[in-house]
């Protein structure tokens, strides 16, 4: 395989993909402020909903977040009805947190958005262009997974 591109080119794209990060992030924000939950607790209902019901310790992880605080941010979508403390069904001793109806609701409509977004601002991009676009973006998380398991296993 040829050598990767430039210094020069390796940092445009990682400010590219910062940018992009964050102008979705920021979109994201302005939608959730139409939903009664904070960033965090979305991100960890987005967790909830891709990997189904999770330990506080899991998704504390998944959120980079410390046991204490997923704690605190549990106990507020609980009373909020957007997810529900359960036992597990193989161990007693085990709590998992399991998505409701309207915390599955308010990402859907979200991730909708956030969606619509995209595809507006795609909008006036040749239909070719977004397909390569996306074989790209699949290829770099994919090479990025295969170098997350590479250095797990060291």
């Amino acid at each position: 395989m040829k050598e990767i591109k430039s210094a020069t080119t390796i940092a445009e794209i990682e400010k590219e993909l910062r940018y992009i990060s964050g102008i979705i992030k920021q979109k994201g924000r302005e939608i959730l402020n139409n939903y009664p939950i904070t960033t965090p607790q979305f991100i960890a209902l987005q967790w909830l909903l891709e990997d189904g019901d999770l330990t506080i310790g899991e998704l504390s992880n998944k959120i980079n977040l410390a046991f204490s605080t997923t704690t605190d941010l549990v106990d507020r979508m609980e009373k909020n009805l957007l997810v529900e403390r359960k036992k597990d069904t193989k161990d007693r001793r085990v709590v998992r947190i399991h998505l409701l109806d309207k915390g599955k609701q308010i990402i859907r409509e979200v991730i909708e958005k956030r969606q619509a977004y995209l595809k507006d601002v795609l909008n006036d991009v040749p239909h070719g262009r977004v397909d390569m676009l996306y074989d790209i973006l699949q290829l770099l998380h994919n090479q990025m997974k295969i170098d997350k398991e590479k250095n797990n296993k060291m």
